[in-house]
């Protein structure tokens, strides 16, 4: 696998070695000892999977304290653009985003670590989402930041009126400047 760290230190862009044939093809999408010598120790402990329609913005989801997660995200059907903001108050890119495609088509993962908002927007017909995390969902834990906050910025590629998101994320999404950030 080919580790990339993006412009924000901590988070990589990960894309596997894959191997086509007549019969199709064939990756590793993960192997514990690559992925300590290049990014670091992480104890994932639950995986997950969303699926969702074009148009779906799921974010930007994090926990708080003692129950922050870290998570490695792939797309197993379609795309999407996925995104992690550094919450972290003495980081350099503190309030910063960045953003990757990942589709079934590139196998990309991307891996976000603790102190990160995280959100990703379908740009297929349908997706297939996947992630590990480093620790269990505790709902008391979770936040929202508003996926369209101006302080943020980001340049989601589609009209907002195209965008579907949960109820919660709605009426219970915070603006960054009232987020919880991580020291």
């Amino acid at each position: 696998m080919n580790y990339i760290e993006t412009a924000i230190k901590g988070v990589y862009v990960i894309e596997p070695k894959v191997f086509n044939d007549q019969r199709g093809y064939f990756f590793e999408a993960w192997k514990q000892t690559d992925f300590n010598e290049n990014v670091g120790a992480v104890n994932f402990v639950q995986d997950n999977e969303s699926k969702s329609s074009y148009g779906v913005l799921r974010g930007l989801h994090y926990q708080k304290g003692e129950f922050s997660q870290a998570k490695l995200v792939r797309v197993v059907k379609g795309k999407v653009l996925d995104v992690a903001v550094d919450l972290r108050k003495s980081s350099a890119t503190f309030g910063k985003y960045v953003m990757v495609e990942l589709s079934d088509e590139n196998k990309r993962q991307f891996f976000i670590p603790r102190g990160f908002a995280h959100g990703f927007l379908v740009l297929s017909d349908e997706a297939v989402f996947t992630y590990k995390v480093d620790n269990v969902y505790a709902p008391q834990a979770e936040v929202s930041i508003r996926w369209d906050d101006p302080t943020v910025g980001i340049e989601w590629p589609i009209d907002s009126n195209d965008v579907i998101t949960s109820e919660k994320d709605l009426k219970k999404a915070l603006a960054f400047e009232d987020a919880d950030y991580f020291e």
